[in-house]
């Protein structure tokens, strides 16, 4: 009975925890792009050279997206002509780096792992846009069409109308993933309360060097958001995983889900999808030792 209430505990209070966070944050976010036209963006993404990449990386942090948002903006960006060093950024940084996420992070994992995190997948996106745009692997692109064109929204007048439609947004988008939230935590809660320390200390624990790459390949065959898999992370390391294999996993479960590739693929060449999934993975790996060395 007690493991039952500590599971049950666990549950209730990160559960809460991180829906006050999704809406809070989610509404801050979309009262911004309340002010900043769709025009505005993609005459920022336009930019070429470092700008580019490292605004097409900023555009991907910011927006709460899902692999399922981030195809149909991408090939948005592609038929805007914005430049594909600068879209491939936003292609990697957009699943992997949201404010949710960050905040996430910083609340139940610490600010160190935060950082590490953030910095690394940042960084790596911005490097991999250059290098991919550099290399000439555009031709790898198919011709993508978007059917019914593009909509600009609406302008609202007072500041209170466009709070409410942040608001909005934020409750649609909390609503598509709260099965996901909610599983997440339930597995974390169970992970918490019933699964013996000793096991996961052996499997994925600091001392085992090939637990960080197993981590992120077991992560790919999962259709998780990294909102989903955080609280189970959290209930992993309380259970002596090392950070770093959390780290890992959670990349790699959001940057290169199966769902994910498959969508990347109808608008990408398979050498092309080949690449962006070595990218994902080398960055889940580079970030779950730096996590570690910690």
């Amino acid at each position: 009975m007690n493991t039952f209430l500590d599971s049950l505990r666990f549950f209730i209070i990160i559960f809460a925890e991180l829906t006050l966070l999704f809406l809070g944050i989610s509404t801050l976010v979309g009262l911004i792009f309340e002010y900043v036209s769709d025009e505005k963006i993609r005459r920022w993404l336009s930019h070429k050279g470092w700008l580019g990449n490292f605004l097409g990386a900023a555009m991907g942090a910011i927006t709460p997206f899902c692999s399922c948002s981030t195809i149909p903006m991408t090939v948005g960006l592609l038929r805007a002509n914005v430049p594909f060093g600068a879209t491939m950024s936003f292609v990697l940084a957009s699943p992997l780096l949201n404010p949710i996420i960050l905040g996430m992070f910083f609340t139940l994992l610490g600010w160190k792992v935060c950082v590490i995190y953030g910095a690394v997948t940042f960084i790596v996106a911005m490097i991999s846009g250059a290098m991919v745009e550099s290399l000439g692997l555009a031709k790898y692109v198919k011709n993508v069409r978007i059917s019914g064109g593009h909509q600009e929204r609406e302008k609202l007048p007072t500041f209170g109308k466009k709070l409410k439609r942040a608001f909005a947004g934020a409750w649609a988008d909390f609503s598509s993933v709260l099965l996901y939230l909610v599983a997440g935590v339930a597995i974390g809660a169970f992970i918490y309360g019933y699964v013996p320390n000793d096991f996961v200390v052996r499997i994925a624990g600091p001392n085992n060097p090939l637990a960080i790459p197993v981590a992120a390949i077991i992560g790919i065959p999962l259709y998780v958001r990294a909102e989903t898999v955080i609280p189970i992370g959290l209930a992993l390391t309380q259970k002596g995983m090392s950070m770093g294999a959390v780290v890992a996993l959670i990349i790699g479960g959001a940057g290169m889900s199966i769902p994910e590739m498959s969508m990347l693929a109808s608008i990408f060449k398979v050498r092309l999808v080949v690449i962006f999934i070595f990218v994902v993975f080398l960055t889940a790996v580079l970030a779950g030792f730096l996590v570690n060395l910690i």
